[in-house]
């Protein structure tokens, strides 16, 4: 995986790139070559390019990772306070708990909004059941909330709803 040292590296010769182009781009300007103003576009889309692998050089792109986590899918984000993932049918109750502490670690950002009355991420785990042929009944496993405040605050509060576990199919081996 690509990190933050390798688009610093690719942002500097970003940026040299950039700087030949903007000085091709005003020689061709004083010598009135017919390219010049692809030449400018050319510069402007280098500049994007520069602006975009700085973001990237400065924003951390790890992920969490929890020893024993299932895989989750993310169904549902609003964006703000709310979110669901997904998890398979066969998932335990320690997996989930570790499952939904890594989405929750995951899906914290800076950028959503929290109010006044709901200051924290909620993130319930769902799995989808057929108790009969063409029947499907999500059922929804448990949830993890988190601040949104702040990043530092490892206060998360897990709550696993055992009683719905007996609604899961039994694996057979």
């Amino acid at each position: 995986m690509l990190t933050t040292a390798n688009f610093l590296q690719y942002t500097q010769w970003s940026g040299i790139a950039t700087l030949v182009f903007a000085a091709i781009t005003f020689l061709a300007f004083i010598l009135k070559w017919g390219i010049r103003f692809r030449l400018v576009g050319t510069t402007g889309f280098m500049l994007v390019v520069t602006a975009g692998l700085f973001a990237l050089s400065i924003v951390p792109l790890s992920r969490t990772v929890i020893p024993g986590a299932a895989r989750y899918t993310l169904v549902y984000d609003n964006g703000s306070t709310q979110a669901v993932i997904a998890t398979s049918p066969q998932i335990t109750p320690t997996q989930l708990e570790a499952t939904l502490r890594q989405a929750v670690s995951n899906l914290f950002s800076s950028g959503r909004s929290g109010t006044r009355q709901e200051d924290k991420l909620t993130v319930r785990a769902r799995t989808i059941i057929h108790p009969e042929p063409g029947i499907s009944v999500p059922v929804y496993l448990g949830e993890a909330k988190r601040s949104l405040i702040s990043r530092e605050n490892s206060a998360i509060a897990i709550e696993v709803y055992t009683e719905k576990f007996a609604q899961l199919p039994k694996p057979t081996a």
